[in-house]
């Protein structure tokens, strides 16, 4: 008995030097090189988000400025101020001051005095034009802005008086998210149970590749679908007055979002072990009452998965909605338009000044998407792995 037990550990022994790089070189490279691409992935995901950060951090620690009307300082008074104020007030960083000489802050001096004389008169008057909109209260709270009776929660980056108010977008992302999502879940996880527990072989073969296809069909061409063909139908069935709206727009996400819900629901479902199938029906149970009672519960954390996967499908499209419909609208209403985060982003940073306070918003705004994004994923895995302890019966 010992010597089985000292051969078998010489065994083990020489299997695991042999395991090396020194005995397989070519597949100790593939496994490093296999390590090193996951790696990359994360390391370039955060860096991106690094590089958005940045660029929005001057919204959130509030070193914008977006005021109309602003002081301004005679540039024969520049000995006056110090270089820190100076700074400031031309809105330089450190090292561009740093690389100025006098003559050129001088110049910028005077094009920052040009640029407030520049304003109509009936701006300057205007209490809304010393109002700095890049503030969070601003950014979040309705304002009683000149000519509204109101407050009112408004997205207007053009013009004299920028309103930046970012809750019309906020409404705008989530409505057709919603709505796509509404429509997408029941048709994708319906046919992923058809699909895995009731259709035959034919029919699964059939039905299963053609809802997978259509994760190849490109936005573009689905928002184009839906605002040539499926916003007039839609229309006409329901009776609404705005054509293009968040219900055309939420049904068209819901189009893109069914192939990746469908499919990883159908992979949980198939993945359940078959002794639950066939002990329930071998307990008298139907075919569709085991789908639904046994094997559906079981599939739940993958199905639960897939639905989370689909959010973030449908809360980061940008094609569709923007073909569809891009006003900014207050409403929960869903046959009102949309704009939402993602359709400001694409739609306005060719026009947005760099470094400029509209370029940095709209930096914000992606950072926020990339947030929402990864809560999402992370309640979502949570609720997967206790979903998973239920199930498996762990406390």
């Amino acid at each position: 008995m010992q010597k089985v037990s000292v051969a078998r550990k010489r065994t083990i022994g020489w299997m695991g030097v042999h395991r090396g790089h020194r005995a397989r070189p070519l597949e100790w490279l593939a496994e490093k090189l296999i390590f090193l691409v996951s790696l990359s992935a994360i390391v370039v995901i955060l860096l991106i988000f690094l590089f958005v950060a940045r660029e929005a951090m001057p919204i959130f620690l509030g070193q914008m400025n977006s005021a109309l009307v602003l002081p301004t300082i005679p540039v024969e008074e520049i000995d006056k101020v110090g270089p820190e104020e100076l700074r400031r007030y031309l809105g330089l960083t450190k090292k561009q001051f740093a690389e100025m000489d006098r003559d050129t802050l001088k110049t910028l001096m005077e094009v920052r005095i040009e640029a407030q004389v520049e304003i109509p008169p009936q701006f300057r008057e205007d209490k809304d034009a010393r109002i700095n909109t890049t503030e969070w209260r601003y950014l979040l709270k309705p304002h009683q802005w000149t000519g509204y009776d109101r407050p009112v929660y408004i997205w207007q980056p053009i013009g004299w008086i920028k309103k930046y108010n970012i809750i019309p977008l906020l409404i705008g992302s989530v409505k057709p998210t919603l709505v796509g999502l509404l429509f997408a879940t029941p048709l994708a996880i319906g046919a992923a149970i058809y699909v895995s527990q009731l259709a035959g072989d034919r029919t699964r073969e059939l039905v299963k590749p053609a809802i997978e296809l259509l994760s190849g069909i490109p936005s573009v061409v689905i928002g184009f679908f839906a605002l040539l063909v499926m916003a007039s139908v839609l229309q006409s069935l329901f009776r609404y007055e705005v054509r293009l709206n968040a219900f055309v727009a939420g049904i068209a996400l819901g189009i893109a979002v069914i192939p990746i819900v469908f499919s990883i629901s159908e992979d949980a479902l198939t993945s359940v072990p078959r002794s639950y199938t066939q002990a329930a029906l071998a307990l008298g149970a139907s075919r569709w009452q085991t789908a639904y009672q046994i094997v559906l519960p079981a599939a739940l954390p993958g199905v639960f998965a897939a639905v989370v996967l689909g959010f973030g499908r449908a809360i980061g499209e940008t094609m569709i909605v923007l073909m569809i419909c891009s006003a900014s609208v207050v409403s929960w209403n869903i046959f009102e338009s949309a704009r939402g985060i993602t359709t400001t982003i694409a739609a306005e940073m060719a026009e947005a000044v760099t470094g400029g306070h509209h370029y940095r918003i709209l930096f914000m705004l992606g950072a926020l998407l990339f947030a929402v994004t990864f809560l999402s994923n992370l309640a979502g895995d949570i609720i997967i792995h206790r979903l998973k302890a239920k199930l498996e019966g762990k406390k």
